[in-house]
């Protein structure tokens, strides 16, 4: 099975410029190929895993990925996607912005046969007069207006700025085949118009040339949502933004429906070891295997083995109820998106503790809720209303974990501790 092959039972191929071409080509040779990302923000988001897995797939078969960092588009702003204008970002903001994008990558591709280029080296040295002779040219107005990106945003209208957009990516293209040997572009499905001008470009340029453009489908959950996003909002590469614990918890809570596609999608795992996975979700649903498996192999891709580890422990622990077995940082990762309060590092008793951080109303409230068994600290119950709290009886004294009733989990940072949310 070649890895076209693999990739349509994958699931993953939604439209490309010429299939059989690209085949052809594939047998022929090792090529180069690339996928982009404007530096729109200072990490990735688990949307843009669904290209980067691709070009993975081809580096693991021996393939040449690019990432191109759009340090010039990203002035601009790619209109796909979006019923508005970008907000234009200073040279600060995209210089800091491509940074840390360039450290995600190379965790996730590491240095070997993989390289990173920045589309500002080369669209920053065109002047206006050569772009519209040698690239201006090439590009029918009516043909622009038409494709999806441009033409959503007709009704409430678009700057000429963004609606260059196009032309700068395509320019891309151009320039890699030339400088690279780049011969295939990957993107998203919105990309695909600008996937299709870049080979067209080339096509006018060089009518000899070899090039394809290949683009993913939308991803959709079973429910029709789109993909990647929680109630909390999106889910980062960027442990400081998801932690590595928040990050397994997503893809271990994903429905049954999706799992399986997950799987393809988003792991190297053989078509059996998916297809053993499939028959458990249909027999054994109740063990989650296959949430499991998408869980630790996506968790550790993005984050490493050691990341994936802790926050399965942290997992087990949390489902068992046993929390003095986690550390201060693990504590830290589990009840991050909890309500939080403060305590000064002292010994206090229960209902003053409660009273003070508002997780009671009032101290007769906190008394009852005590006396009646409700409350627990760091694991243990607590019943008596004279009963002293000592920060420094468990998680290296930064913490105090609070659990009204069975799920109102409130983590209270002691003294300096609070410096670290």
């Amino acid at each position: 099975m070649d890895i076209l092959e693999d990739l349509q039972w994958r699931g993953a191929i939604n439209q490309c410029t010429d299939l059989e071409g690209l085949r052809k080509l594939l047998k022929t040779k090792k090529v180069s190929l690339y996928c982009g990302t404007d530096p729109t923000g200072d990490s990735l988001h688990i949307g843009h895993l669904i290209p980067f897995i691709m070009l993975k797939r081809f580096q693991l078969a021996g393939h040449h990925p690019y990432i191109l960092i759009g340090g010039g588009t990203g002035f601009i702003g790619d209109p796909s996607g979006r019923k508005t204008e970008r907000s234009l970002q200073t040279t600060d903001q995209v210089e800091h912005n491509e940074k840390a994008l360039t450290a995600q990558m190379i965790k996730l591709f590491g240095t070997e046969n993989f390289d990173i280029v920045n589309n500002y080296d080369w669209l920053s040295k065109i002047d206006l007069l050569s772009f519209l002779r040698d690239y201006g040219k090439s590009f029918n107005v009516n043909t622009m207006l038409s494709k999806e990106a441009v033409a959503s945003r007709l009704d409430n209208g678009i700057s000429f700025t963004e609606f260059s957009y196009q032309i700068l990516q395509s320019i891309d293209f151009y320039h890699l085949l030339k400088d690279k040997d780049i011969q295939l572009q990957i993107g998203g499905a919105d990309q695909w118009g600008n996937l299709a001008n870049g080979v067209d470009l080339i096509h006018k340029k060089d009518s000899k040339a070899e090039a394809y453009g290949l683009t993913i489908p939308l991803m959709l959950k079973a429910d029709g949502t789109k993909f990647g996003k929680t109630a909390g909002g999106a889910v980062w590469l960027d442990p400081k933004k998801t932690s590595p614990f928040e990050f397994y918890q997503f893809w271990f809570n994903q429905d049954d429906r999706d799992v399986v596609k997950y799987l393809k999608y988003f792991t190297f795992l053989s078509h059996d070891e998916i297809n053993a996975l499939e028959e458990k979700v249909t027999t054994e649903p109740e063990k989650r295997e296959a949430q499991r498996r998408l869980a630790q192999e996506v968790t550790s891709f993005v984050h490493g083995d050691a990341e994936m580890k802790e926050a399965e422990k942290i997992s087990e622990v949390l489902f068992n109820g046993d929390i003095k077995q986690l550390s201060a940082t693990e504590i830290k990762q589990a009840f991050d998106k909890v309500p939080s309060a403060h305590a000064e590092n002292a010994i206090t008793n229960i209902v003053e503790l409660l009273v003070n951080t508002e997780i009671e109303s009032s101290k007769r409230q906190a008394r009852e809720d005590v006396s009646n068994g409700a409350i627990t600290v760091n694991g243990d119950k607590v019943t008596d209303v004279e009963a002293s709290i000592d920060p420094a009886d468990g998680f290296d004294g930064k913490y105090i974990v609070v659990r009204k009733g069975k799920k109102n989990y409130t983590l209270i940072s002691v003294g300096d501790a609070v410096s670290e949310d």
